[in-house]
């Protein structure tokens, strides 16, 4: 249902009831959950980003960089680790300096360091690029500790708000359990600041405000 609701707000299924409505000329960067690669068409990924419409060499390297991958741009997607597949569609997605980046299930299939070292990444391009980030993930530690507002849903929007809000409502808690609740992990992050592509706050940065 989660990877459906995204698919609606993009605009990409139409809704049964209702309406979606974009600000006008929106721009929206997506990371699918699932991308289909044919093994015997084998593509190079800057190859794989160059089909992106309007897209020119200086912008592809300029995401290769931005990422750290520039060392595969002449690699087949085919031979790609979970972790590194899931840099080169991040970098196509922001390819046209979208305002707000959806992701569906980003870590699917990429491991623990990987998945820790892609939500370091994501942290420093909201905060350097100024891109909202719409995610839809059920690893709760994660968002709990990666987000600034939560919306649960379970076949219907449960509750939404804070992570700390959320683990503290009571349809959060009959859902998963009070002990649950009380341990998961929890951190709040300023946004009063920039970080530079290390993770340093940056104090004399051209970061956009």
């Amino acid at each position: 249902g989660k990877s459906t609701l995204l698919k609606v707000l993009l605009k990409l299924l139409t809704p049964n009831s209702g309406e979606v409505l974009h600000t006008k000329n929106l721009k929206i960067g997506y990371v699918p959950q699932k991308l289909h690669i044919e093994n015997s068409m084998p593509i190079s990924v800057e190859h794989f980003l160059a089909l992106k419409p309007q897209c020119t060499k200086k912008m592809i390297t300029k995401v290769l960089i931005l990422f750290s991958i520039e060392h595969l741009a002449k690699n087949s997607l085919q031979k790609l680790s979970g972790g590194e597949m899931q840099r080169v569609l991040l970098a196509r997605a922001m390819l046209n300096n979208p305002q707000i980046l959806v992701l569906d299930e980003p870590m699917q299939g990429v491991d623990i360091t990987g998945q820790a070292e892609l939500y370091q990444l994501l942290t420093k391009m909201r905060s350097m690029l100024n891109c909202a980030i719409l995610m839809v993930s059920h690893d709760l530690n994660i968002v709990m500790a990666n987000t600034d507002e939560v919306l649960c849903v379970n076949h219907h929007i449960c509750c939404s708000g804070t992570p700390e809000k959320i683990t503290n409502d009571p349809k959060f808690i009959h859902l998963f359990g009070d002990q649950f609740a009380k341990n998961i992990a929890l951190y709040s992050h300023h946004h009063n600041h920039h970080h530079d592509l290390h993770g340093d706050v940056c104090t004399n940065c051209h970061c956009k405000d």
